[in-house]
């Protein structure tokens, strides 16, 4: 058995937002035991951000529908293609569509996004590839906000900078359209 390491996720709904991301909080709890969990925010379209290269926002084209956002953070000695069944089945039990079926709401979306400092592609359920630390930490402001509030000091196991200093360097650029809507410590989610 391996040591346990820190598992950071993402979590995003836009169907009963926030009764689906109660639901799969519990079921996380029921599988991981204790987890941590940032602000919940909500976002009008997908915010896109670009650290890496320009630090611009781009804005993409797509849905207008209104998005909930936040991130989990627990702890665990699964391997990452164990967790990233874990997140797969959990979708699927929430009634979420696969791409292909053409969904445009989603009552959950869970993104594995960094397991330690694991670094590398990994080959998921289904044979799909999937890359860790997940690149849309540093593409997107509802994925990396969450995350500098949840575990400000922890490094971007491949930047090497904390998700602090990530945000900040991407503040400036990010739409202000992003707003915390339940804050952990002074409103149930």
């Amino acid at each position: 058995m391996s040591e346990p390491r820190q598992i950071l996720l993402g979590l995003g709904s836009n169907r009963d937002a926030l009764a689906n991301i109660r639901r799969c909080l519990a079921a996380l709890e029921a599988r991981f035991g204790a987890i941590q969990v940032s602000p919940v925010y909500q976002s009008e379209d997908i915010q896109s951000i670009d650290i890496e290269s320009t630090g611009a926002n781009r804005p993409d084209a797509g849905s207008a529908s209104v998005f909930h956002n936040m991130a989990v953070a627990l702890f665990s000695d699964a391997a990452p293609t164990e967790i990233k069944a874990w997140c797969m089945a959990q979708e699927r039990a929430q009634g979420r569509l696969p791409k292909s079926a053409g969904a445009t709401t989603h009552p959950i979306d869970i993104d594995l996004l960094a397991v330690g400092e694991l670094c590398g592609e990994f080959t998921g359920p289904g044979g799909r590839a999937f890359a860790l630390p997940h690149p849309d930490i540093t593409a997107y402001a509802f994925v990396l906000r969450p995350l500098a509030e949840l575990v400000p000091r922890a490094h971007h196991p491949r930047i090497g900078e904390t998700y602090a200093e990530l945000w900040a360097s991407a503040r400036a650029t990010a739409s202000p359209r992003l707003t915390a809507i339940c804050l952990p410590s002074s409103a149930p989610l």
